[in-house]
């Protein structure tokens, strides 16, 4: 199954999750002091097989200087807990900017983008943990690992307000950085000896802090986060962000399957969304990336448009291209590059 959460893919059109590249980068240059434990491809010391289940990644990286690198757009495989202990640094999330001052503390789930630095990150001290509660879809139930101590009416209270929440920004309590300086501390104690145990502890501690937050804030709560219908925009939004996507050879069993649905409540619901098709929506998607690329002064020949549109021939191409926009792709990009050149 295909699925968009993740923005990175293959030549083969396999995605995958982020794997901080940039971050890697710059600790193998010296740049940046990276501690982390981790389970999978995520940079840093690898946590025996069994040990908690679920936590992807959790640690800090350091800067003491102005960096040469940021994290750009991407999506993580869990709930990301971020918390800016010192300095500033640029954040944004699902295209809203901000800035990040010491203290306070972001959450993003794994379907939102996001980016760390404008595009380069400060001086500062970041501290993260992302944890995978076994979703990739907003209308998705969660699954808590088995070692979270919080009581089910807490976990269920905590979910919802994570779930449910648009706000991604927060400023930490005492009690919450005090629990992250833990945290990084039985990180950083690895060497010696294993800190299973105390994550553990500390982990548990920060979903309860979290929770303690919310409920002092009370913030606002919108279902429709969660839906069936938010998921199917999310697919459809990201079928038309990202050209990538789009040279795919989707059916509409694999984009029902990608939103978790059957075929048939599928194609109700994005007729409903957008009076089209699945499959008439891709086609759209791929037409206006098409005369987007033909209207670049350097467009590429129709066949290679054709190619990186998803369309199986240039022939086919030629023909639902003029039915959209009522002249042949030629045509189409002799005017633009007469535009240009006036």
């Amino acid at each position: 199954m295909r699925e968009l959460v993740p923005i990175y893919s293959t030549a083969a059109g396999v995605f995958q999750a982020d794997i901080c590249r940039p971050l890697v980068e710059a600790v193998e240059r010296s740049e940046v002091e990276l501690r982390a434990l981790v389970h999978g491809h995520y940079p840093g010391r690898k946590l025996p097989p069994r040990a908690l289940p679920g936590v992807k990644t959790v640690g800090h990286w350091n800067a003491s200087g102005a960096q040469s690198w940021g994290l750009p757009w991407h999506r993580n495989e869990g709930i990301e807990i971020t918390f800016l202990e010192n300095g500033r640094v640029a954040f944004a999330v699902d295209g809203r900017e901000t800035m990040l001052s010491p203290g306070t503390l972001a959450i993003t789930r794994p379907w939102q983008t996001h980016r760390v630095g404008n595009p380069r990150i400060g001086p500062g001290k970041l501290h993260w943990l992302i944890l995978d509660v076994g979703v990739r879809r907003p209308n998705q139930d969660w699954k808590w690992p088995s070692w979270c101590m919080l009581s089910q009416a807490d976990r269920d209270e905590l979910e919802t307000a994570l779930r449910q929440t648009e706000q991604p920004v927060w400023t930490a309590s005492s009690d919450l950085r005090r629990c992250f300086q833990k945290i990084s501390n039985a990180v950083q104690a690895d060497a010696g000896h294993s800190p299973i145990s105390e994550l553990s502890v500390h982990i548990n501690e920060l979903l309860l802090l979290l929770l303690t937050l919310f409920r002092k804030h009370r913030p606002a709560l919108n279902k429709a986060l969660t839906s069936t219908e938010r998921t199917i925009e999310l697919f459809l939004a990201d079928l038309r962000d990202h050209p990538e996507h789009l040279s795919l050879e989707w059916t509409v069993e694999e984009m029902a399957q990608s939103c978790g649905l059957g075929v048939t409540r599928f194609i109700h619901l994005v007729k409903q969304i957008t009076n089209l098709t699945p499959l008439q929506y891709l086609n759209d998607c791929r037409l206006t990336h098409a005369a987007k690329l033909l209207s670049s002064p350097s467009a590429p020949s129709i066949t290679s448009v054709a190619q990186d549109c998803g369309f199986s021939s240039s022939q086919y191409f030629a023909t639902v291209f003029r039915r959209r926009f009522g002249c042949a792709p030629t045509d189409f990009r002799a005017g633009s590059r007469s535009a240009y050149s006036a």
